[in-house]
């Protein structure tokens, strides 16, 4: 009798709540946030109290810590005195480390944290150090050069990049097959040499990546005698050379994906003209030296390079590219011939003069052209907020504004209506984001934020701009 009623209350109570769950006027409760990024979770478990991601960025004045947890952002205070910070070599500081710009944006980092009335203050944040590999497994950078200039064949090697496909996919070293550290088990019969006394070298994301030296030990399990380490990676390469990219991989990772870039065609022009990749601009390999100083695009953003069939003149292009400072300089290979034998989009005319190049906006980035508009006259369903300091504001401020300074915003939500689109500015686009990942933690979702300088004079006139 016992286990019958229980077994009925039982039910009665999974099927309430059922029956509560699939009720649409009950709110889901909210998805559990990410405690790491991905890649972290590749060698790495959860602990309590503690987030594993990449460091994105500081602000002091609003003393705020933004973490990044792949497409996801993470906020911490911190207290400049009280927070210990541990660099790559285990040195420990404070806050002056941070200020320092010791940890670099996009470096992997876990942060310490306590938790109090919703707010996670930082109490330790720790660099992820360099990977340690024996001497006698690292190569350097000169060495893969050298390699590589030899081809597989004539060098008698074959190099893998350990990173996972995506990353593949947007660039890699010449000759590289990709063999992901997370596949390797299930990839590795059909991706390594037969011989086992081959020389076999991994690289992966640079000196603090664990993949390529994971998979190097996961290859001297299986046999493999002469296994090396390229440590400082693609990071290591880009440095000094250029990378690169298959038709395929163009089409797949950066066309279909929308990610923006510049590309450059190194044909004459006359051979251009007959057909060519929608968007290149014409750059050819004649001229390149002269070019390469005309070429008003940042040095960190990525450079397509293709000829007729991923040849010398592609190359003389990279090459050039990679001796002015670009820092993602890649050959497409097999040039358009290629792109052309895989039936992808052809146009045809004059080609464009000169290369622009617009970064991809950051979550919650309003156009540069949509916050002029607002800032002179903002809609009555739009309330701009500035972000700054009560100082900063008195020396200038857009008329059009409320001024609730980025600490204090947890506490001024009644100031802060949800039927309005919230738009947040400060001067530089920093304080301002740390703003906007506050207010969507806290609930709001019709919020934006500029990224762009706003500069006032004496008169109180303004100016906004991106670099």
């Amino acid at each position: 009798m016992i286990t019958k009623t229980l077994l009925f209350t039982a039910s009665v109570c999974i099927t309430a709540a059922a029956a509560f769950a699939a009720d649409p006027s009950v709110p889901a409760a909210p998805a559990a946030k990410p405690t790491m990024g991905k890649a972290c979770a590749l060698c790495h478990k959860a602990e309590p109290n503690a987030v594993r991601g990449n460091f994105d960025l500081v602000t002091f004045k609003a003393k705020t810590i933004q973490v990044k947890l792949d497409d996801a952002a993470e906020l911490f205070k911190f207290d400049e005195d009280e927070i210990k910070v541990v660099n790559g070599v285990g040195r420990t500081g404070d806050g002056e480390f941070l200020k320092d710009n010791l940890v670099k944006k996009g470096h992997e980092i876990k942060i310490e944290y306590v938790e109090k009335n919703g707010v996670k203050t930082a109490t330790k944040l720790i660099m992820k150090p360099p990977v340690n590999i024996s001497d006698d497994m690292l190569m350097k950078t000169a060495d893969i050069e050298k390699l590589v200039a030899q081809g597989p064949e004539k060098g008698k090697y074959f190099l893998y990049d350990s990173r996972p496909l995506p990353r593949f996919q947007e660039g890699f070293i010449p000759t590289a097959i990709n063999l992901p550290f997370p596949a390797f088990d299930k990839m590795a019969d059909k991706l390594l040499p037969k011989d086992k006394s081959a020389l076999v070298i991994f690289y992966c994301a640079g000196v603090t990546c664990n993949m390529s030296p994971g998979s190097a030990d996961k290859a001297r399990k299986l046999g493999y005698t002469n296994v090396k380490v390229y440590k400082d990676g693609m990071p290591g390469w880009s440095e000094k050379n250029y990378g690169t990219l298959s038709t395929q991989f163009l089409k797949e990772a950066y066309n279909d994906k929308a990610v923006p870039y510049v590309l450059l065609d190194a044909r004459d022009g006359k051979d251009a003209a007959k057909g060519f990749i929608k968007g290149a601009v014409t750059f050819p390999a004649k001229s390149a030296a002269k070019s390469v100083k005309n070429l008003a695009v940042k040095k960190n953003a990525p450079v397509m390079v293709y000829d007729q069939k991923g040849g010398k003149d592609a190359e003389i292009v990279a090459k050039a590219l990679v001796k002015a400072g670009f820092k993602k300089v890649l050959v497409l290979t097999g040039g358009f011939d290629a792109w052309q034998s895989a039936k992808y989009d052809v146009a045809n005319g004059k080609l464009a003069a000169k290369a622009e190049y617009v970064p991809k906006a950051r979550p919650g980035e309003i156009s540069l052209d949509e916050f002029k508009k607002y800032a002179s006259a903002p809609p009555t369903d739009v309330m701009i907020i500035d972000t700054r300091t009560v100082a900063e504001a008195n020396l200038g401020m857009l008329k059009t504004a409320k001024l609730i300074p980025a600490e204090e915003i947890k506490d001024r939500l009644a100031e802060i209506p949800k039927d309005k689109l919230i738009v947040f500015y400060c001067n530089t686009g920093v304080i301002a984001e740390v703003a906007y990942n506050s207010l969507k933690s806290l609930g709001y979702t019709n919020v934006k934020f500029a990224n762009a300088k706003v500069e006032f004079d004496k008169k109180g006139n303004y100016t906004i701009s991106q670099d």
